[in-house]
């Protein structure tokens, strides 16, 4: 793999990872994810959590898709990092 994309897979996942916990952050100030910065990690970030959220089992009262996607973007730079 050339340098050049290994470190902008590398820039890719850590700018995703951040808007996840940006994302896990701000629905606990504001869950209805409302105004401009809100909106946009909702948007940016939904088509990866969506499908997570579809497969692991329904839970009343945590929803553990960030958790899921963060420890597979983990995984993904661990890959990188490391090959």
């Amino acid at each position: 793999m050339s340098g050049f994309l290994m470190v902008f897979l590398q820039v890719l996942v850590t700018v995703l990872w951040l808007m996840i916990v940006a994302r896990v952050l701000l629905s606990w100030i504001n869950p209805t994810m409302d105004g401009p910065v809100g909106r946009f990690l909702f948007d940016t970030t939904e088509p990866l959590l969506a499908p997570i959220r579809r497969v692991l089992p329904q839970s009343a009262t945590m929803d553990l898709s960030p958790l899921v996607l963060m420890l597979g973007l983990g995984f993904v730079m661990q890959l990188v990092v490391f090959r």
